[in-house]
C-alpha cells in the first residue's frame, strides 16, 4: 500500500510504500477511495503543540476518509466486503486515525468495525470522506454542544470545508444563520448556501447580538471576538483549531453571562445525520476534488488559504 508518512512537525509529508495491513479481530481492512484535507493537519505540519497529540509516530496522516471493506476480521456481523463506508474519525476504543494510528491517507487502512457508517447509495465518496470528519464534526458542534434550533439567531465564523455544512444545515433546520469570514469567496459561499447576511468582521456578528455563535476557525482573535459579538446570555462553540491558545477579555464573559464551551469531533450518529442530508439534497458541500498522489502540494494550498469549500483526495 502506498501512503502520505508523518514524522514531525516543520517536515513535509512523505509518500512512501508499506505493506498492506494484518487484518484483526473486530476490524475491517478498506480500500480507501476518498480521503478530505483538514486544516487540524496543516496545524501539525507547522505547530508543536499537535506532538502531544500524536503519541504514534510516523504514520500515516489522515483522519477523514471513505471507501470500501475488502477484508472482514473476525467477530465483525454487521458489515460485509463490499460494503461502502465511511470511517467515524473519533474511535469507540479512544484512539484516533492519523493521531494514534494509520489513517487515511493511504489506498488501504484497517478500522474498528465500530466505527463504520454505511453510505447510502445516491451519496459519492468524497462527499462521505468530508462527511465524516468535517460533517461530523461541524453538525456536533452546532446542534449537540450548540443546541441549535428553528428560529434562533445563529453565527457562523469560518465558511471553510467545516462552516459551510454547519451554516447549511443550520439553514435547513430553520435557524436564522449569520456568517463571516475574511475571504470574499467564502463570504459568497455563505450566501450561497442560505445565510441569511455576512460579514468580513466577527465583530460585525454584534449587530444581530446572535443566540449561539460557533467558532470554526480558532484562530484565537476569533474566539475572544465571538465573545464579544454573542448576545446577552449567548453561547460561544469553539471547536475550530487554527490557533491553539486564545486571549479572552473575561470581563465581556462574565458581564454578558456568555456559555463558552469547547466541542470535539462527534459520533457515527453525527455522520449517519450528516449523510442523510447529503442523500435528502439538503446538503451538498462545495468540494474540490485533489488526485492522491497531490495530497502534499494539497496541503500546502490549504496552508495558504487557497481552497474554497473542502479539499478531497480521491483514488
Amino acid at each position: 500500500m502506498k501512503g502520505w508518512e508523518f514524522t514531525t512537525t516543520h517536515v513535509p509529508l512523505k509518500l512512501i510504500e508499506k505493506a498492506d495491513p494484518v487484518i484483526a479481530p473486530g476490524n475491517v481492512v478498506i480500500d480507501i477511495k476518498a480521503s478530505g484535507l483538514c486544516h487540524s493537519d496543516v496545524g501539525a505540519l507547522e505547530d508543536e503543540g499537535w506532538l502531544e497529540l500524536i503519541t504514534f509516530r510516523p504514520l500515516i496522516f489522515g483522519h477523514e476518509f471513505a471507501g470500501v471493506i475488502s477484508e472482514v476480521g473476525e467477530g465483525v456481523t454487521d458489515f460485509k466486503v463490499g460494503d461502502r463506508v465511511g470511517v467515524c474519525p473519533v474511535g469507540k476504543d479512544g484512539t484516533s486515525p492519523g493521531y494514534h494510528r494509520d489513517g487515511g491517507y493511504a489506498t488501504k487502512a484497517m478500522v474498528p468495525a465500530a466505527d463504520l457508517v454505511r453510505i447510502p447509495e445516491n451519496v459519492t465518496y468524497a462527499q462521505a470522506a468530508a462527511g465524516t470528519d468535517a460533517g461530523m464534526t461541524s453538525y456536533h458542534a452546532m446542534f449537540v454542544r450548540g443546541g441549535a434550533k428553528a428560529g434562533m439567531k445563529v453565527g457562523v465564523i469560518g465558511v471553510g470545508g467545516l462552516g459551510q455544512m454547519a451554516a447549511r444545515a443550520a439553514v435547513v433546520a430553520g435557524c436564522e444563520v449569520y456568517a463571516c469570514d475574511l475571504s470574499a469567496a467564502a463570504r459568497e459561499l455563505a450566501l450561497e448556501v442560505g445565510c441569511k447576511e455576512v460579514f468580513e468582521s466577527v465583530l460585525d456578528l454584534a449587530a444581530v447580538a446572535p443566540e449561539l455563535i460557533v467558532d470554526y476557525a480558532g484562530f484565537g482573535t476569533t474566539t475572544a471576538q465571538a465573545i464579544e459579538a454573542v448576545g446577552l446570555g449567548g453561547r460561544v462553540v469553539q471547536v475550530g483549531m487554527g490557533r491553539l491558545e486564545a486571549t479572552i477579555n473575561t470581563r465581556s464573559l462574565i458581564l454578558k453571562q456568555v456559555d463558552l464551551v469547547g466541542s470535539m469531533g462527534g459520533t457515527v450518529d453525527d455522520i449517519a445525520a450528516v449523510y442523510a442530508l447529503f442523500a435528502s439534497g439538503d446538503l451538498d458541500p462545495l468540494i474540490t476534488e485533489i488526485a492522491f498522489e497531490d495530497i502534499g502540494e494539497g496541503l500546502d494550498r490549504l496552508a495558504r488559504g487557497e481552497v474554497k469549500g473542502r479539499l478531497v483526495a480521491v483514488i
